[in-house]
Formats: C-alpha cells, structure tokens, sequence
C-alpha cells in the first residue's frame, strides 16, 4: 500500500484530485469555449485593452466600462490557472455577466510561475487594485467600491488580496468592499506535494506563507465561496476550510456548493447576467 503524503492521499491520489483536465474529460473544449466567447466579448463590447498597471510586461489590465451613469462600482477578476497558465484574454467574456447590472470590469493579468515566484505574482495583483484604486475616474469607476473575484488560482489570489494590510500600501483598509473566490485554493500544502509544485517549486515555507487558511485577515468585507457541487473532495474541503478559519474570526464568509457544476462550467456562468453567481456578484456590489 503507497505511503500517504497528504491526509489520506498518496502521490498518485493526490494528483489525480488536482488535475482538473483529467478529471473533467471535456476540460480542453470548456478552455477553448472560454477563448472564443472572450473573443466575441472584446470584439462586441467597449474596453480599453492592455492598459499597463506597472513596468513588467506582464502588468496589464482590460477595463470594460460600465454603460451607465459614472462613477460605477467596479469588480476586478482575477484569471486562474494554476498560476502557471491561461491569460486574462481567455476570461473577458466574465464582463458580459456584470456589466448590464452597471457595473464596470476590470479583467487583470499578472506574470506566470516560473517566470517569477508565488511572492511576485502576489505583489502584481497587489498592485493591479492600487493602479484601479488611484486611476478609478479615468475609466468612470468609483474608488470607493472596489470588489474582487477569481477562478481557481485566481480563487486563491482573490483571498490573498482580501487578506492584505492595504494600509501599509498606502489605501484605504477597506480598499477591497467584497471579495468570491469560485472554486479556489486555499491550502497550498497539497499543491506543493502534488505534481504542480514540479513547476511552482513551492517550499513548506512559501507554502504556508501563501496559503490564506492560515491568514485570515483582521477585518475584512464579505468573501463568498462558491465551488461546484462536482468538485472532488479536495476543492470542497478548500472552500469550507476556509470559510471555516473566517468565521472563526468573526469574518463574513460563506462556502456555497453550487449544484451541478464542475471545475470548468462554473465559471461559465459569468457568461449570463441571468445565472446564479452573476446574480449573486451583482448583489454583492448593492445592484441587484
């Protein structure tokens, strides 16, 4: 019998829970839909395409403008991918489902493992909300309700931001109103004993370091978690631990299964202002 590495899991367990393109068989066709809807959407929407939020190549953002009446709230998404993966031109199809309720989007890109380490990519989505913060007017955003959501690893960096000291950085500490994480990592440990860390190279200790569970900010605004109801165990336990460690806190937080979603529709119903999570988001922002 193998020797476990993690929780009940051996190597081969272990990898097989993460690896979402083997586990959902039609995973490449929902990543080319993802593509071509993205498409569809810069070509049929208004935006301002690839504005630069800092001095690496990487640091590049999409703004899709709310069509109503200025200053509009403004949701940032955060892409996934295993930080080692996708683009933000994969997920601009996110804006269709936020921007009728008037809602403006911002739609981030950040530099991929290993081209930089986990601590970098965390510092550029840092960065992206105080590029968003300071330069809101120019794009008819408002400042003052800022709201984040993310995918996967996106899911995950969603958390990170939400657990940031934005004092420190010069913003105000409520920069962030409310934050969702969709079906996000929380936890990193089984990442880094799993086939990722082949390309992330995460130790114990930058593990930890960036894992949200053991980060829980002091005050915070709500963060939902949504996760597919047919998520394996692992993506389950990552939401609920998570909302676990925040409610603790006393912190707004709450993991919600949502039925009949997988690792890869779930984030499709950003494709319709009329689905569950966009209402849901919309709600968040105070515009349903």
């Amino acid at each position: 019998m193998a020797t476990p590495v993690f929780r009940t899991y051996d190597r081969a367990a272990l990898d097989a829970e993460y690896n979402n393109r083997v586990k959902v068989k039609d995973a490449m066709d929902w990543i080319a839909r993802y593509g071509a809807e993205s498409a569809r959407a810069r070509a049929e929407l208004p935006m301002r395409f690839d504005v630069p939020y800092g001095a690496h190549h990487a640091e590049r953002l999409d703004v899709f403008p709310a069509a109503g009446a200025a200053p509009a709230p403004i949701h940032v998404f955060v892409h996934g991918g295993y930080w080692h993966r996708l683009d933000k031109a994969d997920f601009s199809y996110v804006a269709r489902g936020l921007m009728p309720a008037g809602a403006t989007v911002v739609v981030i890109n950040y530099a991929l493992i290993p081209t930089v380490q986990m601590a970098e990519l965390v510092s550029q989505c840092r960065a992206s909300i105080a590029w968003v913060h300071r330069h809101a007017a120019s794009f008819g955003g408002d400042p003052r309700r800022i709201f984040v959501s993310g995918h996967s690893a996106g899911g995950h960096l969603v958390a990170m931001l939400m657990s940031t000291d934005w004092g420190s950085e010069g913003l105000p500490a409520d920069v962030i109103k409310a934050g969702c994480g969709i079906s996000g990592l929380y936890d990193l440990e089984p990442i880094r004993l799993c086939y990722l860390n082949d390309v992330l190279s995460l130790t114990p200790e930058t593990a930890r370091l960036h894992s949200p569970i053991h980060h829980p900010p002091s005050h915070a605004g709500p963060l939902l978690l949504p996760v597919g109801a047919l998520e394996g165990p692992e993506y389950l336990r990552q939401s609920h631990a998570l909302a676990r460690v925040w409610s603790s806190r006393g912190l707004r937080c709450e993991a919600v299964e949502m039925a009949g979603h997988h690792h890869f529709s779930i984030i499709a119903e950003l494709e319709e202002p009329a689905s569950d999570l966009s209402r849901r988001l919309v709600r968040q922002m105070g515009l349903a």
